[in-house]
């Protein structure tokens, strides 16, 4: 996919890029949305938006408290150091991908739209491009064409990127993509981080600051919610010092735990083991919201993963809350 640029742009954005003192120029006002409760919903088929399944979890997920819900519409890269970015058949149709955000405002729910870059078989930290330049100018395509869309349906809220820890290093690079994406959208941005969440050197020119949070909370299996608890506040500092070194809330742009046994010693594996266990899970959900939704920097989370349509029912290890323990935890704490 080549790079489409021109060269006034170009010029522009590079300007732009020597006054960034403190904020970005035509940062969104993202500090007074509130906490946001939400689920990620993605799907990765073509039609998986298509049938009744997105509006039955839609439903499912405002009935418990729900108040916003990020979806993930994924391309893939052509292997580790290629530039070419490209939708399969697992990326989903933008006719699909547009009815679901309509249904989601229908029913009163704000959206996230979090694109993802994809690499097959391995985690899209392991991205590497040999030419930046040109990785670059495929990326922009892939973002902006979603960044449109966000525009054009009234999106509330839109993430740049999804842990690409490999490659955040170069800030002219992302600071171009996030100059490209306010030309065409002007919500509130966040880039979701892995754990180097807190090297990421575009901070600045966002408005939120986005972690994919699943640090873990124990070195051995325990549906301890105290011990779990106090492993979570162990990040309590480190967090408020974040938000407050850069005058942003930070927002837990995926958590999420398997119903597996051990799934806190690994939180981001999605087979830790072949012996289910809703009580961990149930009680690593406890801990993080426990621990988290009253830090005044805490402008929410979004759990991975209530379903993926057009499927309708969890597998027995999989990260869904659904039908499972966690999902009562949930309710407890957000349906007032």
């Amino acid at each position: 996919m080549k790079c489409v640029m021109a060269v006034a742009v170009c010029l522009a954005t590079a300007v732009a890029l020597t006054v960034l003192p403190g904020r970005w120029p035509g940062t969104a006002d993202a500090q007074d949305i509130g906490q946001q409760r939400g689920f990620a919903l993605p799907t990765f088929l073509v039609t998986g938006y298509d049938g009744p399944d997105v509006e039955q979890s839609l439903r499912e997920i405002k009935a418990l408290g729900a108040n916003w819900v990020q979806f993930n519409p994924a391309w893939y890269q052509d292997g580790r150091t290629s530039s070419r970015i490209l939708r399969t058949s697992k990326s989903v149709s933008d006719a699909g991908q547009e009815r679901a955000i309509q249904l989601a405002h229908q029913m009163g729910l704000k959206v996230l739209l979090k694109p993802a870059l994809n690499l097959e078989g391995v985690g899209s930290n392991h991205i590497a491009p040999a030419d930046h330049e040109t990785w670059f100018g495929a990326y922009t395509e892939f973002i902006t064409h979603y960044a449109a869309m966000a525009q054009r349906l009234g999106v509330e809220q839109f993430a740049i990127a999804t842990e690409l820890s490999s490659i955040t290093h170069n800030r002219e690079g992302w600071l171009r993509v996030i100059q490209a994406v306010r030309d065409r959208y002007d919500g509130p941005l966040t880039y979701a981080a892995g754990p180097d969440w807190e090297r990421v050197p575009f901070w600045d020119a966002l408005d939120l600051i986005g972690i994919d949070a699943y640090a873990p909370l124990s070195p051995t299996p325990t549906a301890d919610v105290a011990a779990l608890r106090r492993a979570a506040e162990t990040y309590l500092d480190r967090l408020a010092a974040m938000a407050a070194t850069h005058d942003r809330k930070i927002l837990f742009t995926e958590a999420g735990f398997t119903s597996q046994q051990g799934t806190a010693t690994d939180p981001s594996s999605w087979r830790i083991s072949d012996v289910p266990s809703q009580a961990e899970q149930a009680a690593a959900y406890e801990a993080v919201l426990a621990t988290f939704s009253d830090q005044p920097w805490w402008a929410g989370i979004y759990w991975w993963v209530w379903i993926t349509p057009p499927f309708t029912e969890p597998e027995p290890l999989d990260f869904s809350p659904k039908d499972k323990a966690a999902e009562e935890v949930i309710r407890r704490w957000w349906v007032a």
